[in-house]
């Protein structure tokens, strides 16, 4: 199979790897019965780069694409956020995504949400996203989940995870998520919207969490008043998918506090949690 990628992989003037196109892929895993996400392993692993993370490339390296290929991210939550999460995620070449939400789409959702359409109104959107990023990427692997709710929940839809997106809407379930990603021991990225404000954080076993933020009785947060404009949710969950590839690929995450965004009033704030 590795004479097969590198005999189709081609050089491009400039670009000091050789590149395979997608399409060589997709024949290949069709031919011999191989999974997508494991021909894609193969070439980085030979130094060979899928055409479609040639962009990506400047910036995680060979090495940074392979890690993605080769992990597992959870999405908790498929709405504002989550939506966007998930997608770029796919874009990003994650290998492997475990996506939970047990709503269906409203007509509340039409102004913000990456995956409502006028037409999936009353749809699953769990089963809109795996359509979504089936779309982006068909070498992604997809576990879908239902509603989180309880910690046998969390354990159980997470156990493979690497890392997990929160894009929740609600405090109580994000405390039983960081609690469950907790006894998992793996990181949890938090993110959270309301008007034009919003806030990120990467939340490591051991570290200040969501406990610090959050008062005791908690629900909802103010953006049931504030409201989502479409540009917040686009932006701060933009700003997670680079905490997920940092916490997979190396870099510096945003730990041991958040950081604030509000574009209204251009502030970009980190604020420490002690």
């Amino acid at each position: 199979m590795l004479e097969s990628i590198l005999g189709q992989a081609v050089r491009s003037e400039g670009i000091p790897y050789p590149l395979i196109p997608a399409g060589s892929l997709w024949d290949m895993a069709d031919r011999h019965g191989i999974p997508l996400r494991d021909l894609e392993a193969a070439a980085l692993e030979a130094g060979v780069v899928p055409i479609r993370y040639q962009r990506n490339i400047g910036t995680i390296g060979v090495e940074g694409q392979l890690r993605l290929v080769r992990s597992c991210v959870g999405v908790c939550g498929l709405g504002g956020l989550g939506g966007y999460v998930a997608e770029e995620l796919a874009r990003f070449g994650v290998g492997s995504l475990v996506l939970v939400d047990g709503d269906v789409f409203d007509e509340s959702n039409l102004n913000r949400q990456l995956l409502c359409t006028e037409g999936d109104l009353g749809r699953s959107k769990a089963e809109a996203a795996a359509e979504r990023v089936k779309a982006v990427n068909r070498a992604t692997v997809l576990s879908l989940r239902g509603r989180l709710e309880t910690l046998e929940d969390a354990l159980e839809f997470f156990s493979e995870a690497d890392v997990v997106v929160d894009a929740l809407d609600d405090v109580p379930t994000r405390l039983l998520l960081e609690e469950g990603c907790g006894a998992l021991g793996i990181p949890v990225v938090h993110g959270a919207i309301a008007g034009n404000t919003g806030q990120v954080m990467t939340i490591f076993p051991g570290d200040p969490g969501l406990k610090a933020l959050y008062p005791p009785g908690a629900d909802h947060g103010v953006e049931t008043i504030e409201g989502n404009p479409p540009t917040t949710p686009a932006l701060v969950a933009s700003l997670q998918v680079q905490e997920a590839v940092k916490v997979l690929c190396g870099g510096e995450p945003i730990r041991h506090g958040f950081l604030l965004v509000d574009t209204a009033a251009n502030i970009y704030q980190f604020i420490p949690l002690r």
